[in-house]
């Protein structure tokens, strides 16, 4: 905190608590439908063979791409662990960054997608995100929310996400660059694509939140919006069912009356499904009835 102009808290140096958080995060790039915009998309290629058209693609197949993704997000990895290790980009942990907002009016630069961002907000934040929700229903976007919600979006109930290209334009017409600036996100990982881009763009005066604001409590932040900040970024089934991670450890702290909000929604869900059951069986002997009629 020193570099704040603060009293110093803890050591701001890399702990091997953010190394295993940025690890763990490789996981969440995918998962959470996010492609760091490293490079551009692979495009098909058409080959003629007299009337016939074979279509080959450039090393287009998923398993080529998911390899290109991770070589990629390995990279960008390196990268910003040589932004922290340099002190380019400085390490701040949720209570720290609360502690600098709060003593010094530190501006708080908050990244994350609309999804999370009007579930639970840090009250005078800026809020830009780098990634937000892909509203585009072209074959192509279309294509990559049936594979998302198929491939575990319909229980996370994480949407496709897609990046801004105009991020760092948003940031410099609010910002100047010469401002201390705290950058969040949900669990740390696209505040540290933006912490890269923002350096890149001028901005010098950076400082990481450790863990996001996932890893906050509710005393380390001022906080608005109707849910807690370990809650933002839950949702689908598993969030209506209670059956997240971060609801768990809730249900630990909140005891039986807690858990048997959800335990009630799940009797009322297997219900509903008996009852959807039940009633298909019905309609195929009522129609069964009248092709024998």
């Amino acid at each position: 905190m020193a570099s704040l102009g603060l009293p110093f808290i803890n050591s701001l140096n890399l702990p091997k608590e953010a190394a295993r958080r940025l690890n763990s995060s490789r996981s969440n790039n995918y998962n959470h439908g996010i492609c760091i915009p490293f490079s551009s998309k692979l495009k098909p290629s058409y080959k003629s063979h007299g009337h016939s058209f074979t279509v080959r693609m450039q090393t287009d197949s998923q398993d080529d791409y998911s390899v290109k993704q991770i070589k990629e997000m390995s990279a960008a990895r390196k990268r910003w662990e040589a932004l922290i290790r340099e002190g380019k980009v400085k390490v701040l942990t949720p209570k720290e960054a609360g502690y600098a907002i709060q003593l010094s009016n530190k501006t708080l630069l908050d990244v994350r997608p609309s999804t999370e961002h009007k579930k639970a907000w840090v009250k005078g934040s800026f809020w830009i995100p780098i990634f937000d929700v892909d509203s585009r229903f072209d074959a192509g976007a279309l294509s990559k929310k049936i594979t998302n919600f198929v491939m575990g979006g319909w229980w996370s109930g994480i949407p496709v996400f897609r990046y801004d290209n105009q991020f760092i334009s948003k940031v410099e017409e609010k910002l100047p660059k010469h401002v201390d600036l705290i950058v969040a996100c949900q669990k740390g990982l696209r505040s540290l694509a933006a912490c890269e881009q923002l350096y890149n763009a001028g901005y010098e005066n950076l400082f990481w939140v450790q863990g996001g604001l996932e890893a906050a409590e509710e005393e380390d932040f001022e906080r608005d919006g109707p849910q807690p900040f370990k809650f933002a970024g839950i949702g689908g089934v598993s969030e209506f069912l209670g059956w997240s991670d971060q609801q768990r450890a809730a249900a630990v702290k909140e005891g039986w009356g807690y858990r048997l909000v959800f335990s009630a929604r799940l009797v009322g869900l297997c219900l509903l499904a008996d009852g959807l059951f039940i009633g298909a069986q019905q309609v195929g002997h009522f129609l069964q009835d009248l092709r024998s009629d």
